[in-house]
């Protein structure tokens, strides 16, 4: 039982059940008078789990199946994923009115339990229904105790009523029991629409939704507005003049306002006029107008705003009319035009207001798609003053003053420019480069400056492996140059350029050496070409090509390092370079390998500058050039990256409990459950027509003559099993200047549950790899497997003996016809001819 329970906590998703949900719903067709008058009724029962849930409908203790009779459907939904079921009452009939269960299994997995929900189906049976205590919209006060109750009126079973709120949480100081809410000590931010939800897993949920206003006041501003027709931006006597009061208020349209001059409320006449809702001004904005302005007009006005039943009042700050009441300016302060500080510190940026009411001073970024440190586009500040800490160079640049329309004249806004430098360390490139020369030529190495403040550099100080090179004065630029004369081994190393601008420093370092660059390995023989058994040892060819060979002076000949891993001892080979053309391929035969060992061979390049970067890779026996996909380095085979998804190594130890049924292997080729296939998956989040390619590793062609072809045989198992199979497909890639997918097989639709194997026989032009390509059908019983590939020189046999995995089921075992005695009898008279 320990064994069990230590498995099903290795699943990569931990086997579980959660409890179904069971709702019942009727035929949309008609929703008049009572529910169950109607014709049909869907039981609907949902469940989340892993491994996909069965599910059991019954009626009392018996269990129901689909089409049982005239009056019962049990089917699953689309889309559903097998997580949901249904039970449809067609015609509804007495006998109808009983007690049904969903029972959920996932048979015993992991000792998980089945689970069940019940419901009672009677001729009462009814959604929910409710009423509130309160109206739509409830406006209160701030510091009230409210309480709204929400009653039902309907429904069977009984429904629960739950409350809640939007667009925030419920708030901390709420309560509620049952159907009743009680807000303690109501605040202004607890307004919103609160919801009242009565559901009972019939039906729709009954919902009732309250306005709930907090009365509350803030933000009061006022306007001088000079004569609009007049054009005019000053204050004149026998032109007219507004007033304007504006408060944001919660309701806002039960806002009052009240004027006063020199203290004494204000009385309208022919002159004076007081409106509410100028359409020139925010909505519910109090405007007092003066016609023909006057010496006797002259004075302090003050606006005062209210709420009903709001022990609150707000008033503006005092709004002096005479003739010294002058329209703003703005300008900036001598030397304050542009600010220079360094990242990290604060920088504070002044614009000065003059005239009579000073104004407030909104502050914005002339980039307009920048913001301020805290998110904002905007800042007002009362002085003109904006403070910013901890400056970072993206807030490098210009800064807009102007003057607000609000608690002042109401026209053409002043404005000013502010620029800020914000100085940092600079941004070089390139961090490091890797520069392979031939002997005795000359190069010129360049540090670049990408970003910086100042942005010019102040100096530059080239090394050499740490040493100081000398290096004449540079003038203010953007780079700094070292030119090496002439290449040689002296010359070879690290040369480091450290750029600085006053405010920090950054380097590029250059690696300039004539070594050159790795093998690249071939893997046109990826198993051995010749095997002695009788003698225990194997022959392997080795392939490559020189990288880059142009790059750098000729490769004299190669160091080949050949030692079986973790051993001591090495044998070491020469290979004299034979042609330096970029693609030449170099070929050399390793001999008396001792069967089973696989070895390490190491390639070095040594050209005139001494040994070049190495290459390595692993020589391994086998016995058959069949990939079985045992090992996760899949022998070679690399996901594509440019595909929509990857190919999965599975088994049926480690295939995941969610996996669909009624398609897919259900193990490997062989019949192992610990052997490995490479799968598709079709369910979630796959989408029809997504792609997934598999590519062989590399196979170099060894005909040097177009004329003579070089056959190859690609051999393989397919498992493609499901109602909604894709598409699978073999391409051929030619590895040319440009590559090329040549299509050579393809299946598509179900081709039974059963692992099938196909030859393929193929003349490549180039080198060339295998691809197979997965194309996901229209439904989730959809997956698709391969295994058991085999890529190989020469012609596929007419008849093909089928590779077998190293373990077979007794049932499928087969003797060899050269089995014992005649299988050393065979090999021994090839040995003495051989000889």
């Amino acid at each position: 039982m320990h064994h069990k329970v230590y498995k099903c906590a290795l699943q990569p998703f931990p086997p579980d059940l959660d409890e179904p949900i069971l709702t019942i719903h009727q035929t949309i067709s008609d929703v008049r008078g009572s529910f169950y008058q109607e014709k049909t009724v869907f039981l609907r029962c949902t469940v989340s789990s892993n491994p996909p849930a069965r599910f059991i409908w019954k009626r009392e203790t018996a269990t129901l199946s689909h089409n049982q009779d005239n009056g019962v459907d049990i089917y699953e939904p689309l889309y559903t994923q097998g997580e949901t079921k249904v039970l449809k009452l067609k015609n509804l009939r007495p006998q109808d009115y009983a007690n049904y269960t969903c029972q959920v299994s996932v048979r015993n997995v992991c000792g998980i339990p089945d689970k069940s929900i019940t419901f009672r189906l009677t001729n009462k049976t009814a959604p929910p229904a409710l009423k509130m205590s309160v109206n739509e919209t409830l406006v209160v006060n701030p510091g009230d105790n409210v309480t709204m109750q929400c009653t039902l009126t309907g429904g069977d079973p009984p429904p629960k009523a739950v409350w809640s709120h939007s667009p925030n949480p419920m708030p901390p100081n709420s309560i509620s029991k049952g159907g009743n809410l009680t807000i303690r000590q109501i605040r202004a931010e607890d307004s919103g629409f609160y919801n009242c939800t009565a559901i009972n897993n019939v039906g729709n949920p009954a919902k009732k939704t309250v306005n709930l206003l907090v009365r509350s006041m803030r933000n009061l501003t006022y306007q001088i507005t000079p004569d609009v027709i007049k054009e005019s931006e000053t204050i004149q006597l026998g032109q007219d003049l507004k007033l304007s009061c504006h408060v944001d208020a919660v309701p806002q349209d039960k806002v009052q306002y009240t004027w006063y001059k020199n203290q004494k409320v204000i009385k309208t006449s022919d002159r004076i006029v007081i409106t509410k809702n100028d359409l020139e001004l925010p909505p519910v904005t109090s405007s007092l107008e003066i016609i023909d302005l006057r010496f006797s007009d002259y004075g302090t006005y003050l606006c005062d705003a209210s709420l009903p039943n709001l022990p609150l009042t707000l008033n503006s700050s005092e709004i002096n009319i005479s003739a010294e009441t002058v329209p703003p300016s703005i300008s900036v302060p001598r030397g304050q035009l542009v600010i220079t500080v360094r990242e990290g510190s604060t920088a504070e940026l002044q614009c000065e207001v003059r005239g009579k009411p000073l104004p407030p001073v909104l502050w914005t970024r002339m980039d307009k798609e920048a913001t301020f440190p805290n998110g904002e586009k905007l800042i007002e500040t009362p002085d003109g003053k904006l403070r910013l800490e901890n400056v970072t160079r993206e807030m490098s640049g210009g800064y807009k003053c102007q003057t607000a329309r609000y608690n002042g004249f109401n026209i053409r806004s002043r404005e000013a420019a502010v620029q800020l430098n914000v100085q940092f360390a600079p941004v070089v490139e390139p961090k490091f480069q890797d520069l392979r020369l031939p002997m005795k030529r000359s190069v010129t190495l360049r540090c670049n400056m990408l970003k910086g403040s100042p942005v010019k550099v102040a100096t530059a100080v080239w090394r050499f492996e740490r040493s100081l090179l000398s290096v004449p004065p540079i003038e203010q630029q953007e780079f700094s140059e070292y030119k090496i004369n002439s290449t040689r081994r002296e010359t070879s190393g690290t040369y480091e350029c450290t750029i600085s601008n006053d405010v920090g420093s950054d380097s590029c370092v250059f690696q300039v050496t004539g070594r050159a660059y790795n093998p690249e390995f071939y893997y046109d023989t990826p198993n051995p070409i010749e095997s002695f058994k009788q003698f225990k040892n194997y022959s392997y060819l080795i392939q490559w090509t020189q990288k880059e060979p142009g790059a750098v002076d000729p490769v004299l000949h190669y160091k080949l390092e050949l030692k079986p891993p973790n051993m001591k001892g090495m044998n070491s080979f020469v290979v004299i370079s034979r042609d330096s053309r970029k693609g030449f391929l170099y070929e050399l035969r390793l001999t008396d390998l001792k069967i089973p060992q696989h070895y390490e061979v190491k390639i070095t390049p040594h050209t005139v500058s001494g040994p070049g970067d190495s290459a390595s890779r692993s020589i391994r026996y086998k016995e058959h050039g069949t990939c079985r996909f045992e090992d996760d380095k899949l022998c070679g085979f690399v996901q594509d990256k440019y595909d929509t998804f990857d190919w999965i190594r599975q088994s049926k130890v480690n295939q995941s409990l969610r996996r669909t049924a009624n398609t897919g292997p259900v193990m490997d080729r062989s019949g192992k459950p610990e052997g490995f296939y490479m799968f598709i998956e079709a369910s979630r989040p796959r989408r029809f027509g997504d792609k997934a390619r598999l590519i062989s590793p590399l196979y170099n062609i060894t005909s040097r003559l177009p004329s003579l072809k070089t056959t190859y045989c690609v051999s393989f198992y397919y498992h493609m099993y499901g109602r909604h199979i894709g598409n699978l497909t073999v391409l051929l890639r030619l590895k040319n200047i440009v590559s090329q997918d040549i299509p050579l097989w393809s299946k598509k639709g179900d081709q039974g549950n059963k692992w099938q194997l196909e030859n393929l026989q193929v003349n490549p032009t180039a080198p060339f790899q295998i691809v197979f390509e997965c194309v996901i059908g229209k439904g989730v019983e959809g997956d698709m497997a391969i295994d058991d590939v085999t890529i190989r020189k020469g012609e596929c046999l007419k008849r093909q003996i089928p590779p077998t995995k190293a373990v077979a089921a007794p049932s499928s075992a087969a003797r060899h016809p050269l089995s014992g005695f005649r299988l050393w009898l065979v090999s021994f008279l090839l040995f003495v001819l051989l000889r």
